[in-house]
């Protein structure tokens, strides 16, 4: 097992009151310590890298591979989330993360991109099989909880059952639950493994990453933290697959914040 990474965090950002399509990435890394040219061979190589994810992912919902040789070769991941594998909107948001992150990286051999069904991510060194927490993005609800002490026990009895799912492999790395806080309230929540991870080192990067809800996210309404291996949310409102028209998907989101965290 091997973890890529230390994280301390570096930089706050606000950002106003938004609107959250699932057509749209959650975020995004563009590794600035890669630059390329674009005419170059490993620019050619990820192109194709990109090509073959998207053909090859749709049915399974996850594919992992390589392109090219030497210097230039280039290692790709592609992975829808669990409750979205066998849909159509896993295959159309591979699509969209393989065009996206050619604009949005354009001159970079290494980025990851997220969106709420599928993640993306590509690098000239390979990290298959690698725990990677080395880059991560928090964003959570500025807005608190009523009941604090209730919420704490809830989720952290909810975040347990859901690592518990994600490690069983037919579950393709991803637990999810909800519980209810009051008649009126219930709280759901998710987290999701790259699929090259194994048992440990799956529940050892949903660890880290829930570890956050208590560090950063504290007592808040809603929070998701973005890693290269895994990620996870909760929210008061549903966010399961498929998502209806009063979903997190297509209505205005409480003010946010988001945290990058780096090494």
């Amino acid at each position: 097992m091997k973890i890529i990474g230390q994280i301390s965090i570096l930089i706050l950002l606000v950002l106003g009151i938004c609107s959250i399509d699932a057509a749209d990435p959650m975020a995004d890394f563009c590794n600035k310590d890669t630059n390329i040219s674009k005419s170059s061979q490993i620019s050619a190589n990820i192109d194709a890298l990109l090509a073959e994810l998207v053909s090859k992912t749709d049915s399974t919902g996850y594919f992992a591979t390589s392109y090219g040789k030497g210097q230039a070769q280039v290692y790709g991941l592609a992975q829808c989330r669990g409750d979205v594998v066998g849909s159509k909107d896993c295959s159309s948001c591979i699509q969209d993360a393989a065009k996206e992150i050619r604009q949005r990286c354009p001159d970079q051999a290494a980025a990851t991109i997220w969106y709420d069904f599928c993640f993306l991510r590509y690098s000239n060194k390979s990290f298959i099989g690698e725990v990677d927490t080395s880059y991560g993005i928090i964003f959570y609800n500025v807005q608190n909880v009523t009941d604090p002490e209730k919420f704490v026990k809830e989720l952290g009895a909810l975040v347990d059952n859901i690592k518990a799912q994600a490690v069983v492999p037919k579950n393709l790395g991803f637990g999810k639950g909800e519980t209810k806080l009051s008649p009126l309230t219930t709280l759901y929540a998710f987290g999701q493994c790259t699929r090259d991870l194994g048992k440990l080192d799956c529940s050892q990067c949903l660890a880290i990453a829930v570890g956050n809800y208590e560090t950063i996210c504290g007592n808040r309404r809603g929070c998701r933290v973005l890693y290269g291996s895994c990620y996870v949310r909760y929210e008061l409102y549903p966010i399961f697959y498929p998502v209806g028209s009063n979903s997190s998907m297509n209505v205005v989101a409480d003010e946010t914040k988001m945290i990058l965290v780096n090494p």
